[in-house]
């Protein structure tokens, strides 16, 4: 990441868009905006963290997932509709994990048309050891105060519920 910028380019762009007559939609413009650069924020520094582990968010996520199973195994379907990925992009996760020794392709033993992918001993190991640095480096040093951070759990649920993510 470069130097600060002197000013946020964000505030601009919502004055731009209030200037251009678009004021109706410019602080709405702006939150979203500013969404997007705080994923990207996270996401590189997630991604740092991860980075000596071998792993990206993407493979962290399913070995993570896998270790809460209680069988540290699960349908390759499953996996997809709990992670909210398209199948190709598990498919893609399990291909390199596969590779690295750290899960295992398996027929499901009752139905012949389901995959299952399981967590390795070192897939276990690995999700571990990355879950502590995540939880000091990333989680435990969030740069939210509690407070910011409940009200964002919150907000950005009462988002994804509206947007059909999930139901209660």
């Amino acid at each position: 990441m470069g130097s600060p910028l002197p000013r946020d380019p964000i505030a601009d762009a919502q004055r731009n868009w209030e200037r251009h007559g678009w004021g109706e939609v410019a602080a709405p413009m702006a939150a979203i905006t500013a969404i997007m650069r705080t994923q990207q924020i996270l996401l590189a520094r997630i991604e740092g963290v991860l980075k000596p582990f071998g792993l990206t968010f993407a493979r962290y996520e399913l070995l993570a997932l896998l270790s809460f199973a209680r069988s540290g195994a699960l349908p390759m379907n499953k996996a997809s509709a709990l992670l909210q990925v398209h199948p190709t992009s598990v498919t893609n996760a399990v291909d390199r994990l596969e590779k690295a020794a750290l899960v295992v392709r398996s027929p499901h033993p009752t139905d012949g048309r389901t995959t299952l992918i399981e967590l390795t001993s070192e897939g276990r190991t690995l999700a571990k050891r990355a879950t502590t640095a995540l939880n000091t480096e990333v989680f435990g040093q969030s740069g939210f105060g509690d407070e910011d951070v409940e009200h964002l759990i919150r907000v950005l649920g009462d988002f994804r519920k509206a947007a059909g993510d999930f139901t209660d």
